[in-house]
């Protein structure tokens, strides 16, 4: 196979931005799918009880079973708030590696806007799909919940990726600095 000249140059470009969209964008569909899958049939309260009720009789052999029931509710609760919460991390490096891919300036709380919209947008979604599932109901109080679990990824990511800013060696307002790395460092 033969290349006009520069096409090569071209063709390994293309590619190239290509893998890089695939880097950032890949996982956050992934992860969307994850959540996606998990809003199913198969992340029903009735199915993660058999899995987590016999762990937690193990650890609380004298609870009752209502306490047991409160404790599941809140480990499904907490499950909304670090699904989203990585939603939310993925969305944002995402977005702020397609502006540092720009010529404009990065600004991360564009970015941060973006995902947190995304996140409570796919949440919305998602409760409004378990609706059609027998086994789930979707709530307006998960969707909160799913507001919060990104606001409080995003406030994580934000202050890790502040704190990589000011470390030495690399420039206040970059994604990790000079070296090509992402709104994380090198993801």
């Amino acid at each position: 196979m033969t290349f006009p000249q520069g096409g090569g140059l071209v063709l390994m470009r293309r590619v190239s931005g290509a893998f890089k969209r695939l880097r950032y964008w890949g996982p956050l569909v992934l992860w969307m799918a994850v959540i996606f899958w998990a809003s199913a049939d198969s992340g029903s309260g009735r199915r993660g009880s058999r899995l987590l009720g016999p762990i937690l009789r193990w650890f609380m052999p004298q609870a009752s079973p209502q306490r047991l029931d409160e404790v599941l509710f809140l480990i499904r609760k907490a499950a909304h708030v670090s699904e989203y919460a990585v939603l939310a991390w993925l969305a944002w490096r995402t977005f702020l590696a397609m502006q540092t891919a720009s010529a404009a300036p990065a600004r991360p709380w564009r970015a941060a806007a973006g995902a947190w919209g995304l996140a409570v947008i796919y949440a919305i979604s998602d409760e409004w799909h378990q609706t059609f599932v027998p086994t789930r109901v979707g709530t307006p109080w998960d969707v909160l919940i799913d507001a919060g679990g990104a606001a409080l990824g995003l406030g994580l990511a934000w202050a890790f990726w502040r704190g990589r800013a000011r470390r030495p060696g690399t420039t206040e307002g970059s994604a990790g600095g000079a070296g090509g790395t992402g709104p994380l460092g090198k993801i």
